[in-house]
């Protein structure tokens, strides 16, 4: 009975490596179809030409901030030198205990004004609203600290104007034409489209000047190095798969553009949510399919948002465990979702890969790793089944790191040298001996936290891009010009700096 029970084992734990490897093969294959087919396509379509069609919608930059001092000049200088015909950039301090406010104050030359605006979705109370005379549209938002991004979102969210809303992290920045290439599908596709999301890029490394990455180059760090191998595999290699057949279920927190009316329509970012970038997917999936319409989410893997990735392991551990925290307790608040073909693919088959191999995954992964040494302990070794295991978990991960470098390297090319792609091969075959491992058993910490009902959203630190910039800086940049919507008739809220009562209504065109 005894060798009947660990056959059993071995079974369960081979049957579970054999499907995760082989969904990995077929969304590496399917991969390589779809950028293939869309860089054809880029040959006949102007990118720049994008901006100046009938139908390119005006678009509001929302970007959440709390205690980014190391990197929010860096992050508002990229977001205003986007090539884009008409957009804003709605910079939201959440409640910063550090000099982010202050520096912002100082680099942009803010200045507080009155500015109208309707608490459509829900946030804490907004404290002040500044300009600056250097851009027209570029607003800063001062409010109490909500506890959480998607708070001071939404805050955003009240305060812009466009009917697109694009939300990028205060760590990020994004490339120059960025914005016309997520903005395509809306008009390609205006009915349907609901959100895209765009590639995230580790930008570590990387020389950035003035908000931009003038050089694209490797982290130093390894675990940066990790994360740079992971982040092809889920950006290149399961996102463009997932958005392909309709079923994309994450649009990054870090870089994802979205029609306003439907963040309206859903209540905005859910502040009760650890994963609220994931939350707020469902969500739309969720409410238009309730209410049968169309819902496109898609993914574009060409607009590149660089981002500051965790280099240290307290740091890292802590994301990854707040990750699985996140997606378990959004998973379990739509359970009404699951297998639900009214839905979709996103209901019959992204979510349940998502419980299997995101939610279960972890336990089998630490059982299978702990059964080999187990066994050898006990003299009870099943060598077909431990050589196997060893094929399936190690060879075939390394294989699809592999396949994702090669897929990176022949599409967009970023890593050029030799040296470098050198480099990347070597993490991506060593990720499998050790950090991989560690990456389960943070994942398994966020299972259990979250059996444990554990709340919180938790600290990131940042080291910021480089040397802060002179303020001087801030006066020679070029004004971008927008034109500013028609006033709605509708009552709206004056946001009075010197009233505490935020809650006044006037149809007075002088107020407003």
């Amino acid at each position: 009975m005894w060798y009947t029970l660990v056959d059993l084992f071995n079974t369960t734990i081979l049957a579970y490596t054999v499907a995760l490897q082989l969904s990995y093969f077929i969304f590496l294959a399917l991969s390589f179809k779809v950028i293939r087919r869309y860089l054809q396509g880029l040959r006949f379509r102007n990118v720049t030409s994008i901006g100046s069609m009938p139908n390119a919608l005006p678009i509001s930059i929302v970007m959440p901030a709390h205690n980014e001092a190391m990197t929010i000049t860096e992050a508002a200088q990229s977001m205003l030198r986007l090539q884009y015909p008409q957009f804003e950039v709605v910079l939201v301090n959440d409640g910063s205990s550090d000099r982010t406010l202050e520096l912002l104050i100082e680099f942009f030359r803010l200045e507080k004004v009155y500015r109208a605006w309707r608490p459509e979705v829900t946030s804490m109370p907004v404290r002040g609203v500044y300009i600056s005379p250097l851009y027209s549209n570029l607003i800063v938002v001062d409010k109490v600290n909500g506890g959480s991004k998607a708070d001071a979102v939404n805050a955003g969210i009240n305060l812009s104007r466009y009917p697109l809303v694009c939300v990028v992290d205060a760590d990020s920045l994004l490339d120059q034409d960025a914005l016309m290439r997520v903005a395509r599908l809306y008009i390609e596709d205006p009915e349907s489209t609901v959100g895209v999301g765009g590639l995230v890029r580790v930008a570590n490394g990387c020389e950035i000047k003035d908000g931009r990455v003038v050089k694209v180059r490797l982290p130093k760090e390894p675990l940066a190095m990790f994360q740079n191998v992971e982040y092809f595999r889920a950006f290149l290699m399961g996102r463009v798969a997932w958005s392909a057949i309709d079923a994309l279920l994450i649009i990054s927190g870090a870089f994802g553009l979205f029609r306003r009316d439907h963040l309206v329509k859903v209540g905005g970012y859910k502040s009760s949510s650890i994963g609220e970038d994931f939350e707020l997917v469902l969500a739309l999936r969720r409410k238009l399919g309730d209410e049968g319409k169309p819902c496109k989410l898609k993914f574009v893997c060409d607009p590149a948002c660089w981002t500051e990735a965790p280099t240290t392991l307290r740091i890292l551990g802590a994301q990854r465990a707040r990750w699985q925290r996140g997606l378990m307790q959004t998973l379990w608040q739509h359970r009404k979702m699951w297998f639900n073909p009214r839905y979709g693919a996103a209901g019959m088959v992204a979510i349940p890969y998502m419980l299997l191999f995101e939610v279960v995954g972890p336990a089998i992964e630490i059982a299978g790793l702990v059964a080999v040494p187990f066994m050898f302990a006990l003299h009870i070794v099943n060598w077909p089944f431990a050589l196997f295991y060893y094929l399936m978990a190690v060879v075939a991960g390394i294989f699809v790191s592999i396949g994702a470098l090669v897929l990176e390297e022949v599409s967009y090319g970023k890593y050029p040298r030799l040296r470098d792609i050198l480099r990347l091969a070597w993490y991506s075959v060593a990720e499998n001996f050790g950090y991989r491992q560690l990456t389960v058993w943070w994942r398994l910490k966020g299972i259990w936290q979250f059996l444990m009902k554990r709340k919180g959203w938790g600290q990131m630190t940042r080291t910021g891009f480089g040397p802060p910039p002179a303020k001087a800086k801030a006066f020679a940049m070029t004004p971008v010009e927008v034109t500013p919507p028609a006033p709605t008739p509708e009552p709206m809220i004056v946001h009075d700096p010197e009233d505490p009562d935020q809650s006044k209504s006037t149809r007075d065109p002088d107020h407003t």
